[in-house]
C-alpha cells in the first residue's frame, strides 16, 4: 500500500491542466491578444469545442454546463457557436494543421444529432483539417441510436462516458441516475460504431461510497472493456458550485478513506493489466495512451493526459481556454455573453495569462513530473524549492539526483502535491483547489 503522510496532503493543489492554471486568469488578456495569438499560428493545433449543455444537471458536477431543456437556447448557442468557428478560422487563414478535435461539455449529446453533424461541417469548411483524430464526451443516458448510426459515420474514435459509479444508492446521493443497462447499451453501441478507445469517468470520495462499491463498479468496469479510465476523487467545493449543496457533506469520506480508496483502485486496475498514468488514470496497454506512456509521450492539457504532441490548444465555445506557447485564453463563460460578442464579430476572449519564459519553465517542470514522474531541476528553482521538498525525500516519496526529481512509487499520489512546490501563484488554495488525493 501507499505510505499515508496527512501532513503532507494537507493543502489543496491544482489538478495542473495548463500552467499558470486558470486560477491565475485575469482581464489583462482578452480579443487582441486571442486575435494576435491566432493570426500568427502556424503548424500543429488541436481544436477543443464545448456544449455547455445537459440534459439532466448532476449534483456534483463543476462543468459549466446549463439544462438543456429549451430549444431556442440550444438553437441559439450553436449560431453563436457557428460564428466563432468561422472567425476564428478566418484568423488562422489555413496555416494551421488540425489533427485532433475533441467535443466536450456539458454533454454533447445534449443536441440533436444533425446539429453535431452541421458543426463537423463547419469544421471541415473554415479549418485545415489533416485526418482528424475524433473524441467525444457522452452521456450514456441519453445516447439514442441515432447518435451510434451519426458518431459511425462521421469517423469518431475516442469517446469518455461519464459513469462515476454503478451503485444504484451512490447515484441517488449525487444526483445522477443511470442504470447499469444503460451503461451496457452504450458501450455496446459505440463500439458497434467504431470507438476503439473508450474512457470510463469514475468517481471514489463520494458520500457514503464502501470500498466494497468502489470495488464492484471497477469490476463492472474491466468486465465492460473500457479502454481507459480516469478514477477522479470528488471535489465538494458547494461554495464555488451552489449546485453541490444537495450532497449530504456529512457522510462524505475523510482523508485516511479517501486515500485508502485510491490506493485500493490503483492496486486493483494495476492488477487487471491496466498501465497506470498517474495515480488516477489508467490505459489497456494496447491503447494509444499507454503507448505513448511507454515511449514518455504523455502530455497534461485541459483534457487531463493526452497523447496528443501538438504544441498548440485552440478553445471554441463558451468558457472554452486555448492554449499557445505564450499566451492562455479562456472565452466567456456565460452563453448569453458569448453569444452577444459573437452577433459582433467579436473573438469572445475575456480572460487569460500571459506565459513568461518563466512560467514556462516551471510548467515544463510540473507537467514532466505528472506525466513522467521525473524532471530536470534548475539549480534556482531547486535552491527555492530545497525546504518545501526535504519531507518527500526524507520519507522515500521522491528521490533527488544532481538536478534530476524523480517521484518514487511510494510517492504517486503525491505527484501533485510535489509539482505544486514549483508553482509560485498558489494561494488561498483551501478554497480554489480540491484535496490532492
Amino acid at each position: 500500500m501507499w505510505p499515508y503522510h496527512p501532513d503532507l496532503l494537507a493543502t489543496p493543489v491544482p489538478r495542473y491542466t495548463s500552467f499558470p492554471t486558470a486560477a491565475e486568469f485575469t482581464a489583462s488578456v482578452g480579443a487582441a491578444d486571442a486575435d494576435a495569438a491566432l493570426r500568427r499560428a502556424a503548424g500543429d493545433a488541436s481544436l477543443y469545442v464545448h456544449i455547455p449543455y445537459c440534459e439532466q444537471i448532476c449534483w456534483y458536477c463543476g462543468c459549466n454546463t446549463g439544462a438543456a431543456n429549451k430549444k431556442h437556447r440550444l438553437a441559439s448557442y450553436l449560431d453563436a457557436l457557428h460564428r466563432d468557428i468561422a472567425i476564428t478560422g478566418a484568423r488562422l487563414d489555413g496555416r494551421v494543421d488540425v489533427r485532433r478535435i475533441a467535443f466536450g461539455g456539458g454533454s454533447p449529446n445534449a443536441i440533436a444529432p444533425t446539429d453535431f453533424v452541421r458543426l463537423v461541417d463547419a469544421l471541415t469548411l473554415h479549418m485545415a483539417l489533416v485526418d482528424p483524430v475524433l473524441s467525444i464526451e457522452l452521456d450514456p443516458r441519453t445516447l439514442s441510436p441515432e447518435w451510434g448510426q451519426v458518431l459511425q459515420w462521421i469517423g469518431v474514435t475516442n469517446a469518455s462516458m461519464g459513469v462515476q459509479t454503478f451503485a444504484p444508492e451512490l447515484q441517488a446521493a449525487i444526483g445522477r441516475i443511470q442504470p447499469d443497462a444503460d451503461i451496457a447499451r452504450a458501450t455496446d453501441m459505440l463500439r458497434k460504431a467504431g470507438v476503439t478507445s473508450l474512457n470510463f469517468d469514475l468517481m471514489y470520495g463520494l458520500p457514503g461510497q464502501t470500498l466494497e462499491q468502489l470495488e464492484a463498479t471497477l469490476r463492472r468496469t474491466v468486465e465492460l472493456g473500457a479502454d481507459r479510465i480516469a478514477l477522479f476523487g470528488y471535489a465538494h467545493v458547494p461554495h464555488m458550485l451552489p449546485r453541490q449543496r444537495r450532497i449530504d457533506a456529512s457522510a462524505l469520506p475523510g482523508q485516511d478513506e479517501r486515500f485508502a480508496m485510491a490506493d485500493f483502485g490503483y492496486r486493483l486496475l494495476t492488477g487487471a493489466g491496466y498501465v497506470p498514468i498517474g495515480f488516477d488514470h489508467f490505459a489497456l496497454p494496447g491503447d494509444p495512451l499507454a503507448r505513448a506512456a511507454a515511449q514518455g509521450r504523455v502530455r497534461r492539457n485541459f483534457q487531463g493526459f493526452t497523447d496528443d504532441a501538438a504544441p498548440s490548444l485552440i478553445g471554441l465555445g463558451a468558457s472554452s481556454i486555448s492554449c499557445f506557447d505564450d499566451v492562455l485564453w479562456q472565452n466567456e463563460k456565460n452563453a448569453g455573453r458569448y453569444r452577444m460578442l459573437l452577433s459582433q464579430d467579436i473573438l469572445p476572449a475575456t480572460g487569460g495569462v500571459r506565459r513568461s519564459a518563466d512560467d514556462r519553465r516551471r510548467g515544463a517542470v510540473i507537467e514532466a513530473l505528472l506525466c513522467n514522474g521525473t524532471a530536470r531541476i534548475d539549480a534556482d528553482l531547486l535552491a527555492e524549492v530545497s525546504g518545501r521538498l526535504a519531507p518527500f525525500l526524507a520519507r522515500d516519496l521522491a528521490v533527488l539526483d544532481g538536478g534530476s526529481l524523480s517521484i518514487l512509487p511510494g510517492g504517486l499520489p503525491y505527484a501533485r502535491t510535489i509539482a505544486a512546490l514549483f508553482d509560485p501563484y498558489r494561494q488561498d488554495s483551501a478554497r480554489r483547489f480540491s484535496s490532492a488525493v
